[in-house]
């Protein structure tokens, strides 16, 4: 008796739990991002030194005192630091010098003769220009009306242009009285320019009439505040 051909079994079907499985997952494209770089290294005292100094050497013009607290590492002594590098360069050809709370360096005053420039300055303020800046620097702040009345004459608005342009002056406030009047005060330029740390540096009348101020300029002998005769209606510009 012959014997029944073989059949071919049919493949077993794929398990329940092979046909529910995910596909694989894709590489995270994050892995490829490049990696944050390191924080930097903490700084010692040394290390915090040479970045004030680096920062007040680059900035042209003084820096503040909030301002160089965010740019030196959290924790750092300011003022110890600024004591310890202002007392570094006393006594060189550079000094560290405060103005109003703004730091920078500056040339040492005893060296001033030999740093000037000997070519003759082309442009000189004229006696308007330099009365009106004293009395604004003595009486600040003070309106221009009050600038007419201390000086006796009316001041142009050129006269105050200048100022400004030299960046010497700036308004101030308006004082709270009818008509609201623009006041005038200093800049930190001015400081800066005329070597005063404050404006209590400011030469007393005694100086300036050592230096032969007052008598080439009466008006300058009334530079105390409050010291201005008043002259309702000022006479016109001076400008000798």
């Amino acid at each position: 008796m012959s014997e029944a051909p073989e059949t071919m079994s049919e493949p077993e079907s794929m398990s329940e739990e092979e046909e529910t499985l995910p596909p694989p997952a894709a590489a995270d494209s994050d892995d490829d991002a490049p990696s944050p770089p390191p924080p930097p290294p903490l700084m010692d005292a040394e290390q915090q030194m040479r970045l004030l100094e680096a920062l007040l050497f680059a900035s042209a013009e003084p820096l503040d005192e909030a301002l160089l607290a965010q740019r030196l590492p959290a924790g750092a002594d300011l003022l110890a630091l600024l004591r310890e590098l202002r007392q570094h360069y006393a006594g060189r050809g550079v000094e560290l010098m405060c103005l109003e709370r703004r730091w920078a360096f500056r040339t040492a005053p005893d060296l001033a003769p030999w740093l000037r420039p000997k070519e003759d300055v082309q442009r000189k303020l004229s006696r308007a220009a330099v009365e009106t800046l004293a009395i604004i620097a003595y009486h600040q702040p003070v309106t221009r009306a009050e600038i007419e009345s201390i000086r006796g004459v009316a001041t142009s608005k050129g006269t105050l242009d200048l100022l400004m342009e030299n960046a010497w002056i700036k308004p101030g406030r308006r004082r709270e009285t009818p008509g609201r009047p623009l006041t005038w005060v200093t800049t930190e330029h001015f400081l800066d320019h005329f070597g005063l740390a404050a404006l209590r540096d400011l030469p007393g009348v005694e100086d300036l009439r050592a230096a032969g101020l007052l008598d080439a300029r009466p008006v300058l002998a009334s530079l105390r505040p409050g010291s201005g005769d008043e002259d309702p209606q000022p006479a016109a510009e001076d400008e000798g």
